[in-house]
């Protein structure tokens, strides 16, 4: 895969773990979306923090699978049930990325997400 990272002074810089945009070439991979569910499908946590780190373990492991790692994701988006519960998400996202290599993000409130948790997230990695 090649993978580069575009900034522009043109835009807004970004504010956590994301960058403007990831140009990459290779084999795409879509992540269905990920909600906080273990392997027996039971729901872990019972705050975003907790949810979200099963979510990047559910991640994790479709991405192994793939022959993919947290290294060749180029894009997230990340569902959350609350704004307000976005530091907390952030916390514990950032833990995967670092900084200067992070995918492009995009977070959003939702109404409602399936069996009610508080985070789901997907992804597009390219190896």
């Amino acid at each position: 895969m090649t993978r580069k990272i575009i900034r522009t002074a043109q835009a807004p810089a970004p504010v956590g773990p994301y960058n403007q945009a990831i140009a990459a070439s290779g084999q795409m991979i879509f992540v269905a979306g990920q909600i906080p569910l273990d392997p027996s499908s039971a729901i872990v946590g019972d705050d975003v923090s907790q949810q979200t780190t099963q979510v990047m373990a559910n991640l994790k492991a479709i991405l192994a699978a793939a022959g993919a790692t947290f290294s060749d994701i180029v894009k997230t988006t990340v569902f959350l049930a609350n704004m307000n519960d976005f530091a907390a998400m952030n916390t514990v996202y950032s833990q995967y990325f670092d900084e200067s290599s992070a995918p492009a993000r995009a977070c959003v409130e939702v109404s409602r997400l399936p069996k009610d948790v508080l985070v789901e997230i997907e992804c597009i990695a390219v190896i």
